[in-house]
């Protein structure tokens, strides 16, 4: 059972959101705001404000040291509060002659820290990687002079499919950006290519990262039939330290192939929902052990009116301590359960079986969505635990939303049962 104290249930989260969509925004206010912060050829002000309150509940925490036996009572993680508030604010200059510059700063603010961030000392509570720092974000120059082509260099944010492998890391408060070159290509009909450099790492705890990465991702569009992507990736983190980032030194390739964004039809009012991909990693560089392991990622589903429904398996495979299949650049909360149990998978690899049911409702306005989890090790013997997700997204035009999220973990043969809740409002123009 988990611990009681300071337990907020979902039902009264929905509710509270129910409630507050009565309350319309004045489309003239938002116009103006609108109007206000955009000048020059392209150029604008960029602005986010995000708040969030994070609740994280574990029971009965085990201690690797131990044998996998749970810590004593008296140092058992206590219940994790944290109310923060996230700002981001950015100036994109106009087009000069194909020239465009863009700087942000981001910073947190924690009016309740009672939990761990990582950074503030705090390990008597849960984790909730969301430090109190203040820190430029982005700081980027490109250049679009030659056809087809966009040239890209400094601090900047990289997204490359669904995040997996390269991303943002966008649901913590705190982004994750790249001192990086990019260039992106599309003289080839149809053809995306994406290759660069990145130099160094701020993570999302503010913390920087030496790193030696050349990335290319290559996307060939097939209409409506979909997408085929090959990628590889050459990680080489440069910087000893307490968290052993040599671990995370991999190569990767893939090759992955998704329907388009708008699925193709069977029906008036269906379509077929499909992902199929096979990635294999190895040691590379800084990497103090030989490993070669693989990850399957597959999904069929479909859409019916206002649902879609998807059954999936992702497979990361492990060999051992520090050899398994690892995405150290992706953004992992969105994989594997929103619990964060598997951000980094187990020795013996992740199997993880789910079925997810999304609902868009009142002009896609308000997005309902529900996932179940069930996990293994990669060979199906070891059963780890489940999991549930629930989200609901109430969106109010374009620049404002509501946000309830809940996430239960509950421990088979791995870690310890977890529960998650957060409550979120974001303005962002």
């Amino acid at each position: 059972m988990l611990k009681k104290s300071k337990i907020i249930v979902l039902p009264i989260a929905l509710l509270s959101i129910h409630i507050t969509t009565s309350y319309a925004f004045a489309d003239d206010v938002t116009k103006s705001v609108e109007d206000a912060l955009k000048f020059g050829n392209g150029g604008a002000v960029k602005f986010d404000l995000n708040y969030r309150y994070e609740n994280v509940n574990q029971d009965n925490v085990t201690n690797p040291q131990l044998y996998g036996k749970p810590l004593p009572v008296a140092i058992q993680p206590i219940t994790a509060n944290a109310n923060t508030v996230r700002l981001r604010l950015g100036l994109l200059s106009p087009v000069f002659h194909g020239l465009q510059g863009y700087a942000e700063y981001q910073g947190v603010y924690a009016m309740q820290s009672d939990y761990n961030s990582t950074r503030n000392d705090k390990t008597q509570y849960s984790t909730i990687p969301d430090p109190y720092e203040n820190e430029l974000d982005q700081l980027w120059l490109s250049y679009a002079g030659i056809p087809d082509t966009i040239i890209k260099g400094g601090r900047q944010r990289i997204k490359f499919d669904d995040d997996r492998f390269i991303g943002n890391v966008g649901w913590r408060q705190l982004e994750q950006t790249y001192d990086s070159a990019l260039i992106t290509n599309k003289s080839i009909k149809n053809l995306t290519i994406n290759a660069g450099y990145i130099g160094r790492v701020k993570t999302f705890t503010a913390t920087t990262e030496g790193i030696t990465a050349p990335i290319v991702n290559a996307n060939y569009n097939f209409g409506d039939y979909g997408n085929l992507i090959g990628y590889g990736y050459w990680l080489d983190f440069t910087d000893p330290g307490a968290n052993a980032v040599y671990f995370k030194s991999n190569q990767s390739y893939g090759l992955r192939f998704v329907n388009s964004e708008k699925p193709m039809k069977f029906h008036e009012h269906y379509s077929f929902l499909y992902t199929a991909e096979w990635s294999i990693q190895s040691n590379f560089q800084n990497s103090p052990k030989n490993y070669t392991v693989n990850r399957y990622n597959l999904m069929g589903g479909f859409t019916a009116y206002m649902f879609s429904f998807q059954g999936a398996m992702e497979q990361l495979d492990g060999a051992g301590k520090n050899q398994t299949f690892v995405t150290p650049l992706g953004t992992n909360h969105a994989f594997q359960g929103w619990a964060d149990i598997f951000v980094i998978p187990a020795d013996n690899g992740v199997r993880d079986v789910f079925g997810t049911m999304n609902a868009k409702l009142d002009n896609d306005s308000i997005i309902l969505s529900a996932i179940y989890h069930n996990f293994y090790d990669d060979t199906g013997n070891i059963h780890y635990g489940k999991e549930w997700d629930f989200s609901a997204l109430k969106k109010f035009g374009k620049h404002y939303s509501l946000l309830a999220k809940y996430a239960y973990y509950d421990a088979d043969q791995y870690n310890t049962d977890t529960q998650k809740i957060w409550l979120q409002g974001n303005i962002s123009f």
